[in-house]
């Protein structure tokens, strides 16, 4: 077999140019993801500080700063959703660049709010770039990515959330009083500098996707100058002939599965497991930012000082760093569906037991197996997503997902503000999440075989069999 037709199966590179070019699209998508875990973590770190000091943005009580902690969940669903609504039609490479510049500069100005209504009017379009680069990270990572790599490509490039946790908890406990929290949050800034330049000139728009909208030339133009292979990214993939094949005789699926953007994922085929992957990121993104943002003060609620609280949070993203890569390999290996399954119900047994420990430092152990199991599972999450829509549909499913996802997003800092302001205690709090992750691992063991893949089995089921009622005949 040769090296090109290896490529074209998506198991090896099929020239230096194109690994580069693969490897610096993953660098592009997960430095850009990293700053999102960055800009999640760091207000959850700053925010006993604001709750402290009314003279730096004004008088916070718990409820105000989960609601605050909300804006930004508002702002990244939106701006996954309408990066959804234009992704597949004006392309990944647009939408990422924008994306970028918008929330670099949204934590620019953030830095320099000094009331409670501008604080949480800039979170709130900070957010909206963060959620283009949510929605749109994804479906570039599932149309670059070798087919062998998918999901643990995807568990890279979105590890980049629990990774910025880590290094927003990092840069807190080591730089916080150097530079206050004005400081670190121009620190997410920076990506302006140096990641908005190399995203620009090195980062290029998708072969399939230009294929999809009837620019050929452009796409022939794209494999020439970055080195990827014309077999693997312009011709029609196996998947979508077998697709046309078994559809053939049923004009409501082809449809569906021909179908562009939102239209296409609640489509009658799409619909049943597109309401379950939304559920299933609900779940996932209400207990991250639950308990990125509340779990400090849970630990102090649980007799830790503040210092030593921030150390839960480096557990919880450290946990899910390392535990979503490890996840990322089984799934490609079994499915991500069962990985994630397992990691939410790890997540809920951890949580369940947290309130039996009468010392803070045991239960940093299963705080880690929290990490793994509630942004664990998110990072597989979004590649289960980019892989169970076609092409015409890839960036509106990870949009949903991400979009309806932050729904979660926006009711976990709610639900902590509101536990702690009841002064329900930490028992009450990891109770509530440990339910939450058991409901996830239930939708997600739901979610029902894609219609795409179920097709090209049935596609070639039946071509296997009328190639043996062939030979049988011949024989005869």
């Amino acid at each position: 077999m040769s090296t090109t037709q290896t490529a074209a199966r998506g198991t090896t590179w099929a020239s230096p140019k194109h690994k580069r070019t693969v490897y610096m699209v993953l660098a592009i998508v997960g430095i850009s993801i990293l700053f999102d875990g960055y800009d999640l973590v760091i207000y959850g770190a700053v925010l006993g500080t604001l709750l402290e000091d009314p003279t730096q943005i004004g008088q916070l009580s718990p409820a105000v700063g989960g609601t605050l902690g909300s804006y930004a969940m508002i702002g990244v669903m939106i701006g996954a959703l309408s990066a959804g609504a234009v992704g597949d039609r004006l392309g990944r490479r647009k939408v990422m660049i924008t994306a970028i510049a918008w929330f670099s500069i949204g934590m620019l100005v953030t830095a320099l709010a000094n009331s409670i209504f501008m604080f949480g009017f800039l979170r709130f379009l900070t957010g909206l770039g963060v959620g283009m680069i949510v929605a749109t990270g994804g479906a570039i990572i599932a149309e670059f990515a070798p087919a062998n790599r998918k999901n643990f490509f995807n568990a890279i490039v979105y590890s980049g959330v629990p990774a910025g946790g880590v290094m927003a908890s990092v840069f807190a406990l080591l730089f916080e009083d150097a530079i206050g929290w004005r400081g670190l949050f121009m620190i997410g800034a920076s990506p302006l500098i140096f990641l908005l330049p190399l995203a620009y000139f090195a980062l290029p728009e998708s072969p399939r996707w230009l294929m999809t909208r009837g620019r050929r030339d452009e796409a022939e133009a794209t494999c020439d100058r970055f080195g990827l292979p014309k077999d693997q990214f312009m011709a029609e993939p196996a998947a979508a002939a077998a697709v046309k094949r078994a559809t053939s005789g049923d004009n409501q699926k082809k449809s569906d599965l021909e179908k562009t953007g939102f239209a296409g994922i609640f489509s009658r085929s799409y619909l049943p497991g597109t309401i379950l992957i939304g559920a299933m990121s609900f779940i996932g993104l209400l207990s991250t930012y639950g308990l990125n943002t509340w779990l400090p003060k849970i630990m102090q609620a649980n007799g830790a000082s503040s210092h030593d609280s921030l150390y839960s949070l480096l557990a919880l993203n450290g946990g899910a760093v390392i535990g979503g890569l490890i996840a990322s390999k089984f799934a490609d290996r079994i499915g991500a569906k069962t990985v994630i399954t397992s990691t939410f119900l790890l997540a809920a047994i951890s949580l369940a037991i947290l309130p039996q420990f009468n010392t803070v430092a045991p239960m940093y152990v299963p705080i880690a197996l929290a990490g793994i199991g509630v942004l664990g599972t998110q990072v597989l999450t979004y590649g289960l997503t980019a892989n169970y829509y076609g092409t015409s549909a890839r960036a509106a499913g990870v949009a949903w997902t991400a979009g309806f996802g932050r729904l979660g997003g926006i009711f976990g800092p709610l639900i902590g503000g509101l536990i702690i302001g009841a002064g329900l205690g930490p028992t009450y709090a990891f109770y509530i999440f440990a339910a939450a992750a058991l409901v996830g691992a239930v939708c997600t063991a739901l979610i029902p075989r894609s219609p795409a893949a179920t097709t090209v089995i049935e596609s070639e089921e039946a071509r296997t069999s009328a190639q043996r009622e062939q030979a049988e005949s011949v024989t005869r």
